[in-house]
């Protein structure tokens, strides 16, 4: 695996990230998991000012909760190789959906990446203060589980959710 850094996304990054947005619609994915709703707003711009508005305690969404949105640069070629997103806290509507999500550019999986963004993330979380990440994860999607697992995730219960079975994982920090 090729070196990554996590960046936060900004308008230099606009081209690329359409790019990345662009490569999962055609693998025939329509949900990008961590991107926090880029898969669903059109408009860059707009989905910009709703990250960076998110990730202040001054201008997060009341409707939300404190989150950090980063893309996953592969550092020799500044190529978006994946999106995480750190959740500072859950709310009621957020506790089936865990502190992180996240997605790796189908053209680049199996490579460790997600792996190594998710390890990133747990340091971002330390340094926030926070105690644990949980993490949502359907049953079936065993390289995410694997990922969870890498990084010390437990399995702590199990749920349901539009009809598909999910798990939640815990990451003690």
């Amino acid at each position: 695996m090729d070196a990554i850094k996590l960046v936060s996304p900004t308008i230099e990054w606009k081209d690329k990230a359409i790019n990345y947005r662009k490569e999962h619609f055609e693998y025939g994915e329509m949900i990008i998991y961590g991107s926090e709703l880029f898969d669903k707003i059109n408009n860059y711009e707009e989905w910009l000012e709703s990250v960076t508005k998110n990730a202040s305690p001054l201008t997060v969404d009341p409707n939300w909760v404190l989150t950090d949105t980063y893309f996953a640069v592969r550092e020799k070629d500044e190529k978006i190789v994946g999106i995480i997103d750190l959740r500072h806290f859950l709310n009621d509507f957020l506790k089936d959906f865990g502190n992180c999500g996240y997605s790796v550019r189908p053209s680049e999986r199996k490579k460790g990446y997600a792996t190594e963004m998710l390890r990133q993330i747990i340091i971002r979380a330390k340094d926030c203060k926070m105690k644990e990440l949980n993490l949502a994860v359907e049953k079936s999607n065993i390289p995410s589980i694997k990922t969870i697992n890498r990084n010390g995730g437990v399995y702590e219960r199990s749920f349901h959710y539009e009809g598909e079975e999910a798990d939640i994982y815990k990451i003690i920090l």
